[in-house]
């Protein structure tokens, strides 16, 4: 079985909800939670490319630091730096199944992944 990541927030309702729906599944992925331990620079590019998306589609852009910085408009690098900076600006939760990531949004979407 590949290995299996649920970047997670434990505040989040969508995030919980994931890690539930994985539960049930009798899947129990790697947790980490990256508001308390956030990415680095290279591990959010490493998650974009498994995601196949660009730094402007994870990030949350009605978040309050996300307007300050006017990041609608910034460019990768700087959404990445603002990403590893900031995670609160990641969208979640992201459920990560070998080299394939899906964004929980909705969180039946970690299903698509399982083999």
């Amino acid at each position: 079985m590949p290995e299996m990541t649920l970047y997670h927030n434990p505040r989040c309702s969508k995030s919980r909800q994931a890690l539930e729906i994985l539960t049930k599944a009798k899947v129990t992925p790697q947790i980490r939670e990256y508001m308390k331990d956030p990415l680095t620079q290279s591990e959010i590019k490493k998650l974009l490319s498994h995601l196949s998306i660009k730094s402007s589609e994870l990030l949350r852009k009605n978040e309050k630091i996300a307007k300050d910085l006017k990041l609608a408009s910034a460019s990768e690098k700087v959404i990445i730096q603002a990403m590893s900076k900031h995670p609160e600006l990641i969208e979640r939760p992201i459920f990560v199944c070998g080299k394939k990531a899906i964004v929980g949004r909705p969180p039946e979407n970690v299903l698509d992944l399982l083999p």
